[in-house]
């Protein structure tokens, strides 16, 4: 009686299974189609050909195949290690009992997160129009999950103190650039950080922002430090290389979010 109903239960894990997938799926596409549309058209338009340039049939970009019709090229690495993240992601957070209990907010935080996250990393940009649907999202998922009062307060405290942090960037840079005499144009912070820090003060609410930027500090220190000994290594190293803060940002948030059980 016991196998027997083991055997029931693994059968419908297995089917919903493949529902879940499929909505992983779906949600690793959209967040491949924003991360190649937006940052250059910066706005809703057709997928293209990052190669080529011609314009892809939606069908073609999310469903049929990665491959451009006209050139040929295969779209890159990163769509298939995004689809397959996403789908573990989200089989993670249906089947693993989560402090956020709403299946539907984890995914909406898994779509918008991930969306930063590509964009961040290979363009070194948080566009200021995903800046202001991520408020939306923020006071939405943040009163749901703290109350108004913590939101407002969370997401005020997270722009205002990344936003000190970006001027103090902002003079040291130039105190570098008379001691060594020359123009430094790389930032330590983009404005693009600071208004993420109030979306994901939004979201973390007060006090839990203000662990949310001390933990992006530490994850961004230690990033960087290995990404130096990376580029020693590789010899592409030089003086203020960019690097994109809106992963640490997120992966703090990440972490308060689902994993401060273990902390």
């Amino acid at each position: 009686m016991n196998l027997l109903s083991l055997d029931k239960i693994s059968l419908s894990t297995v089917l919903l299974g493949v529902p879940i997938i499929i909505l992983g799926w779906t949600v690793g596409s959209i967040i491949n189609y924003l991360s190649d549309v937006l940052p250059v058209r910066r706005r809703l338009a057709r997928p293209f050909c990052k190669n080529c340039g011609s314009d892809q049939s939606l069908l073609n970009f999310l469903i049929i195949t990665h491959r451009c019709p006209t050139c040929g090229i295969l779209r890159p690495w990163r769509t298939w290690i995004v689809d397959l993240a996403t789908i573990l992601s989200t089989l993670w957070l249906w089947f693993i009992p989560q402090h956020i209990p709403s299946f539907l907010i984890n995914i909406v935080l898994l779509l918008y997160f991930g969306m930063v996250v590509v964009i961040d990393i290979e363009h070194r940009l948080i566009l200021h129009h995903v800046s202001l649907v991520g408020v939306g999202i923020g006071i939405v998922i943040g009163f749901f999950l703290h109350g108004l009062a913590s939101t407002i307060i969370g997401g005020l405290v997270g722009f205002l103190g990344m936003l000190l942090l970006y001027y103090f960037g902002i003079l040291f840079s130039k105190g570098i650039s008379r001691w060594r005499h020359e123009e430094i144009e790389e930032e330590a912070l983009g404005f693009g950080d600071v208004n993420l820090s109030g979306v994901l003060g939004l979201i973390l609410g007060w006090p839990g922002i203000t662990l949310g930027i001390i933990g992006a500090i530490l994850i961004g220190g230690m990033i960087s430090f290995l990404y130096l000994i990376y580029l020693v290594i590789t010899r592409r190293y030089h003086s203020f290389t960019a690097f994109p803060y809106g992963p640490c940002l997120i992966a703090s948030a990440v972490i308060l979010l689902y994993f401060r059980d273990i902390l």
